[in-house]
């Protein structure tokens, strides 16, 4: 078995590749039409984590990174930090429930076919520990729990190398048509 602080250099090397990665393409924004295009979702999330097109400016800003996506499972990334502190000395809610949201939506993104979107209409969050900037890293990893042609269901849970829960999730979306402008 591997030991938290073992753990915890695995997933630091692991987002220093993929933030490597992320880096050296087009960094935080958005992706054209023109680039995701006859893509599925898989492969847009795929292409993201390749560099290849844009990825979500937020997770720049609240310091998390999309690790890896298989059809169905998205895994994300956090580093809590001082600046994400609400007053009582731990980690915003909001913060939490972002990374969470993140990998619930991009684990239904990976199941969607070309010309296919989404968006989330319910997050619900359980918050079972308090994290706090001592917890050098957490991971959300989402998994779709159902994926029809106008609504998907996934979960999550948000984890420390060391195993401790600190929060899961559950979503619901709504998949329409990507229409042009």
């Amino acid at each position: 078995m591997t030991s938290p602080s073992h753990q915890l250099e695995a997933w630091i090397e692991e987002e220093r590749r993929v933030t490597k990665r992320l880096d050296a393409g087009p960094g935080p924004g958005v992706a054209s039409l023109e680039e995701i295009e006859g893509k599925s979702g898989l492969e847009i999330m795929q292409a993201m984590i390749d560099g290849e097109i844009p990825y979500a400016a937020i997770a720049k800003t609240l310091d998390f990174t999309v690790l890896s996506v298989q059809a169905g499972v998205a895994v994300f990334q956090g580093t809590p930090m001082a600046r994400h502190l609400n007053p009582l000395g731990t980690i915003h809610g909001g913060w939490v429930a972002t990374l969470l949201d993140s990998a619930l939506g991009c684990a239904v993104h990976t199941m969607l076919p070309a010309g296919r979107s989404y968006t989330t209409a319910e997050l619900g969050v359980n918050y079972v520990k308090g994290v706090t900037p001592k917890v050098q890293r957490v991971r959300a990893e989402g998994r779709v729990i159902h994926c029809g042609r106008q609504l998907a269901t996934a979960e999550a849970r948000l984890v420390g190398p060391d195993g401790t829960l600190y929060a899961h999730a559950t979503t619901t979306c709504l998949v329409f048509e990507l229409k042009r402008a």
